[in-house]
């Protein structure tokens, strides 16, 4: 892997760089710099080309991101500095940037490569549940992700309770929750046959301390493992994520900069959200310091990004990064609707198919807003990633994906203010086998009929 860019460089200016207060930052300096981005470069919305095809377009966008990020940079809360970087800084950073990676170990080992937009080559794909389930959950949910034919990687469930009691950020039992996930995922993934799976992150750790407390390459996280480092919205950083990205570089480990800019906050519009996820893209080069990046844009209100104008700020922005720069990016799905309903297969496949066909890779499926325990199961995530495989092995065109999209979109898109909360893994799973319920996988061969009559090209 190449080398992070000067470390040193990036932590002397979180000390160093024009001093702006929180508020200034989000007020005086981001929010009209991007509604200027937005009406410079002409970024618009078209409802009916959810994925467009305008390479103009795109290209604008990653100018807009380039300029925003030169002229606002990265806010460090805890310092209250600016870290501020050159046009020269940042085209060398992208020109020593790998054109690919090894992720997982032996017979498990997977390469991540920079994909094209209507690249005829399947995306790596991460397998994640990676919200709260119960503890005596664990185990089972992550052997059923591990067990999935088209998982390159897996995400792991967050551990909110331990031994019965909550977990609380920064105490002894964060400390307990960070080690005990390590060590579950380890055990699930070889109980399944599976240990030198790609392991995605450990986000029951929630400080900095917790997630180095994981780092065991005999029973925890190992050097080809994947580590977050997550930053604030929008293009912020504090020292709790510069502190995990020096431990992380510096014990080898596969570093992934996590993102989530938010449609209707501070970036504005779909429009404007795009210009912040390019330069949220260029944080995670420069700040982040990351060799994959995570993208997880969302509505600020519906908390979800498979509404029409998240899809389609979701593929201008892969389209903007393939045509532009060398980034290996993970699109994170992100549905309304719960486990066990066909509307929550549906926004999975949107999403599969709109990020594969704009050039990203996938970290699917994050159901029911990604904010309920224990509701969140493999089979959303598997027909997300058979839809990503399918369209590839068909080199389906932007055109073509579009008015499949639409038809998708006609299915679900009336239904996301209230849409329906489903079912819990353990009533989606036999917890003992391992195995979806007779309703849930009649549900799911249901779906893939009605994507089939829709032209979606599925691999098998």
């Amino acid at each position: 892997m190449t080398p992070p860019w000067r470390i040193p460089t990036v932590l002397d200016r979180s000390e160093t760089g024009p001093i702006c207060l929180e508020r200034d930052f989000d007020i005086r300096l981001l929010y009209p710099k991007v509604r200027e981005m937005v009406k410079k470069h002409s970024i618009s919305f078209d409802p009916e080309n959810v994925i467009p095809a305008d390479d103009s377009m795109a290209d604008e966008l990653w100018k807009a991101g380039l300029e925003l990020y030169l002229d606002v940079g990265t806010l460090c809360t805890t310092t209250h500095r600016r870290m501020l970087f050159t046009e020269a800084e940042i085209r060398e950073a992208l020109s020593l940037f790998p054109e690919k990676l090894v992720v997982g170990e032996d017979k498990e080992s997977r390469e991540v490569y920079r994909r094209k937009i209507e690249d005829g080559r399947r995306p790596f794909s991460v397998f994640s549940p990676s919200l709260p389930f119960s503890e005596e959950l664990f185990v089972p949910v992550e052997m059923a992700y591990a067990m999935e034919p088209l998982a390159d990687g897996v995400g792991a469930p967050v551990l909110d309770e331990l031994l019965g009691r909550k977990v609380r950020g920064g105490s002894p039992s964060d400390i307990g929750s960070g080690m005990a996930h390590a060590m579950m995922i380890r055990e699930a993934v070889r109980r399944v046959g599976r240990p030198g799976i790609y392991l995605a992150d450990v986000q029951s750790a929630l400080s900095d301390a917790a997630q180095i407390a994981a780092s065991n390459p005999n029973w925890g996280v190992r050097c080809r493992d994947g580590r977050m480092v997550g930053s604030i919205a929008e293009l912020k950083m504090d020292y709790g994520g510069l502190n995990r990205m020096v431990n992380f570089h510096e014990g080898g480990y596969i570093v992934m900069a996590l993102f989530g800019p938010m449609v209707g906050g501070y970036a504005g519009g779909a429009e404007g959200t795009a210009v912040v996820s390019v330069a949220s893209h260029l944080q995670g080069l420069m700040v982040n310091q990351g060799h994959l990046d995570v993208f997880f844009p969302f509505h600020i209100v519906q908390f979800c990004n498979t509404t029409r104008e998240l899809l389609w700020m979701t593929s201008l922005v892969y389209q903007a990064l393939t045509r532009n720069s060398p980034f290996l990016s993970l699109s994170n799905g992100i549905g309304a609707a719960g486990p066990c309903t066909k509307m929550a297969l549906l926004e999975a496949a949107a999403h599969g198919l709109t990020s594969t066909v704009s050039g990203a890779h996938l970290w699917e499926f994050f159901s029911a807003r990604n904010r309920n325990k224990d509701r969140t199961t493999p089979m959303e995530a598997r027909i997300a990633c058979e839809v990503g495989y399918g369209i590839a092995k068909a080199k389906t065109t932007r055109q073509d994906a579009n008015e499949i999209l639409k038809g998708l979109l006609k299915r679900y898109e009336d239904n996301i203010k209230d849409a329906p909360l489903g079912k819990t893994f353990q009533e989606c799973y036999d917890v003992k086998t391992i195995t979806p319920s007779q309703e849930y996988t009649l549900l799911y061969k249901d779906t893939r009929r009605e994507l089939t009559n829709l032209g979606v090209p599925l691999p098998y």
